[in-house]
């Protein structure tokens, strides 16, 4: 779950892969996921689709017992809001979920006004101003 990634986990990022255009998603989901290798497109196991991962740096060591790397992956599942806009996250989002424009490699990402269903206030509109969650 996104708020159980410490930034220290994904300090060895190197940058983000994005497999499709995210500006019209609310959220994505990610999770860190034990990976073969530091870079490549990784294999994707979970129902849904896997809308991008993260990249690492050849700073980033392998675990010593699996020789694995723990990468980002960024995830959505069938049931999510941009599949399902009026279903279970029609508003909220899942724990996991963060806006993706508030991803960058290393940083973490968090939740916002809308990737939690709800549009801003007016008054935050004329404002300028997007509060993170």
């Amino acid at each position: 779950m996104s708020s159980l990634i410490a930034e220290e986990e994904i300090s060895c990022e190197i940058g983000i892969v994005w497999l499709e255009d995210v500006k019209n998603l609310d959220y994505v989901r990610q999770s860190l996921d034990r990976l073969p290798n530091r870079g490549s497109k990784p294999a994707y196991h979970r129902n849904g689709r896997m809308v991008g991962y993260a990249l690492l740096g050849s700073a980033a060591k392998p675990s010593r017992s699996s020789g694995t790397f723990r990468r980002r992956v960024f995830w959505l599942l069938p049931h999510d809001r941009d599949s399902a806009p009026h279903g279970l996250y029609a508003k909220g989002a899942p724990a996991e979920a963060v806006d993706p424009r508030t991803l960058a490699a290393g940083f973490k990402g968090y939740k916002t006004e809308r990737s939690e269903g709800g549009p801003p206030s007016t008054a935050m509109c004329e404002l300028g101003i997007t509060l993170p969650l």
